[in-house]
């Protein structure tokens, strides 16, 4: 999509009745024309998000604060150089650090987006929790989902049991304060006694939040997504260079969302290659 396709995206979502629009990937700081995204979505009277790497953050952050852009998702598996490197297959741990700790000087109001994996990462649930006992963040970790090339399977997960067993073990269960539900929540959150932050848990495999669900994707290349288990596409972008009635196609797409997962409403089901292998990857969705 270019920008002005964005923001005509934007503008329809809008008239729908939309309230929240988050920048994703990949790494949105990326596109070269990400300042022109950027103006355009901050013209509508939504909130506006960015989930970013961090990497490119400093170069961007006056222009967040002049389009008044305070919601950060920063994306970090790890809190370690040596894993950080094997796990994003690149360089630059202290770089995205550094622009963590900026962002929080500059007051932007952020979270820490954390895919666990078992015997990857799981070792780190209490160091970052820790980083809430000071600083005024929100830690959220996410159980691993299946997409293409991820080479998925249950032994990997993470459970949402698995981590409160730990945060209950390491700081006592009368610290572990369960936060109010939120009306349409993705995030299961909590906060322990005396922490400035509080961390949640993205328990989309083990306790789904599909009841509540209200979210929508719009991939980077057109494309809706009701459900991001699901690998059913709809081509909007197409439609729309055609002059075609992209409305139809976004209610169309919304209103055949299944109640569960994209239909994969067991783990029997979710461990089935056939029925999410065809599901491209996280940095190929894009939105």
């Amino acid at each position: 999509m270019t920008a002005e396709e964005i923001g005509k995206f934007a503008e329809i979502f809008v008239g729908f009745g939309v309230k929240k629009i988050r920048l994703t990937g990949g790494e949105p700081l990326l596109r070269k024309d990400f300042a022109a995204i950027a103006r355009l979505l901050a013209a509508f009277p939504v909130e506006i998000s960015i989930t970013t790497n961090g990497m490119l953050l400093d170069r961007n952050i006056e222009l967040l604060q002049g389009l008044g852009i305070k919601h950060l998702n920063f994306s970090l598996d790890t809190l370690k150089e040596s894993r950080f490197l094997e796990m994003t297959r690149r360089t630059g741990f202290h770089k995205t650090m550094e622009n963590f700790h900026l962002a929080i000087k500059e007051q932007f109001q952020l979270k820490i987006n954390c895919v666990l994996m078992k015997g990857e990462n799981d070792d780190e649930i209490i160091d970052f929790i820790r980083l809430t006992k000071d600083l005024p963040i929100s830690v959220r970790f996410i159980e691993f989902m299946p997409f293409d090339g991820n080479k998925w399977n249950k032994s990997k997960l993470v459970s949402e049991a698995e981590i409160l067993s730990q945060v209950e073990l390491e700081f006592g269960k009368t610290n572990l304060i369960a936060l109010p539900d939120e009306k349409n929540l993705t995030a299961r959150k909590f906060k322990i006694e005396g922490f400035q932050g509080e961390f949640g848990i993205i328990s989309s495999v083990t306790n789904p939040f599909c009841g509540t669900c209200n979210r929508i994707r719009l991939t980077a290349n057109g494309r809706i997504k009701n459900c991001l288990f699901s690998n059913l596409e709809t081509d909007l972008l197409k439609v729309m260079r055609e002059g075609g009635n992209v409305e139809e196609l976004i209610l169309e797409s919304i209103y055949h969302k299944k109640a569960v997962r994209a239909g994969m409403d067991s783990l029997e089901k979710l461990s089935d290659p056939e029925l999410h292998s065809q599901n491209r990857s996280m940095i190929a969705i894009g939105g």
